[in-house]
């Protein structure tokens, strides 16, 4: 931790990047930082900024004055979306209560299992069951959800952007190839037979739209968007669960899987960083992140503490008869882990 970290710890101050604040200018190969009257600032003020490693990139930078500010620096990135970095205090803070909130909501996921599979069996394909399709597709692909910001300006698709050529039937499974976020080729193979019913009408359907996930209205077809999605989530598990947060609940079971299933010999600290670091490994090639991102966004890091203090799921590999009853069992045990 650095000394001007270590100053704040104990009250952070909420800050908007709208007021006066300092900024840099371009000095050869590096920046020149100022404060709100354009006066230079002081090296012990330019070593804060600096260990913030705001990209050299952004433009438009606005820096917090205060050493103790929630948001630090805010910039404009290559694409012209504004981007934040934060307080290190903030972001623990904000992760502990996103983990906390997911935890509470992952021991509703049986009884919402039960009615995502009572909606696929609708008749038609009305809204409810189009986001019932989408919510067991989240389930069992680890799909992100889709931004028509991302498709648009970089050609990247999520779950609720996806077309239908994406999508073939292959051996009885879906199998979907496309391109995600930060250019990375996915193939997702889907093996549910009440998933693949409902999106069969989705796919031969006849209509100008190109994408795949889509609901009937008024005798029209209306394509399924991310809000739509994200609604039946809330209402489904309650509160202001999203997607990302369902696919965070993922990663961290199978990260706890991938612990608990660990083949390391002996137990040392060498051992146990072998163990962490492929299990990280292996969630961020299901999410389709770097190994940082998914360790530092997605997996609850509780897991890996209790791995590391000789804890772990103790879900045995093949002792269940299908993914999905291991799933179950792995989330019972690591709900257990967490709050017991």
């Amino acid at each position: 931790m650095l000394a001007w970290q270590g100053h704040v710890m104990a009250r952070l101050r909420t800050v908007s990047p709208r007021s006066r604040g300092w900024t840099r200018r371009r000095a050869g190969t590096g920046f020149t930082y100022l404060d709100s009257d354009g006066a230079r600032l002081p090296a012990d003020e330019v070593e804060r900024i600096r260990s913030l490693a705001i990209p050299p990139a952004w433009e438009e930078v606005w820096i917090c004055p205060v050493a103790n500010g929630h948001i630090q620096a805010v910039g404009t990135d290559a694409a012209g979306r504004r981007q934040y970095l934060y307080h290190p205090v903030w972001r623990e803070r904000r992760d502990r209560e996103k983990f906390d909130r997911i935890t509470a909501v992952a021991s509703r996921l049986p009884a919402a299992r039960r009615r995502v599979a009572r909606d696929l069996e609708r008749d038609g394909t009305p809204l409810v069951k189009a986001t019932a399709a989408a919510v067991r597709l989240l389930d069992r692909g680890y799909f992100r959800i889709g931004s028509d910001t991302y498709t648009d300006e970089n050609g990247s698709f999520g779950l609720t952007t996806l077309e239908r050529s994406h999508v073939r039937k292959e051996r009885g499974l879906l199998v979907f190839r496309f391109v995600g976020k930060s250019s990375i080729e996915h193939v997702i193979e889907i093996d549910d037979p009440a998933a693949i019913r409902a999106l069969e009408p989705m796919r031969r359907r006849r209509t100008t739209s190109q994408r795949l996930l889509a609901y009937e209205s008024d005798g029209r077809w209306c394509d399924l968007t991310a809000p739509d999605v994200n609604a039946y989530l809330a209402d489904l598990l309650g509160g202001d669960l999203t997607a990302k947060d369902f696919r965070t609940w993922h990663a961290t079971v199978l990260a706890a899987l991938s612990l608990a299933e660990s083949d390391e010999e002996g137990d040392t600290v060498t051992s146990r960083r072998r163990a962490v670091k492929a299990a990280i490994a292996e969630v961020a090639e299901y999410l389709g992140n770097t190994p940082t991102i998914a360790k530092n966004s997605y997996v609850d890091p509780r897991v890996i503490d209790e791995y590391e203090s000789g804890q772990t799921i103790g879900v045995e590999p093949g002792r269940f008869r299908s993914p999905e009853r291991r799933q179950t069992a792995a989330e019972k045990a690591l709900l257990d882990l967490l709050t017991g």
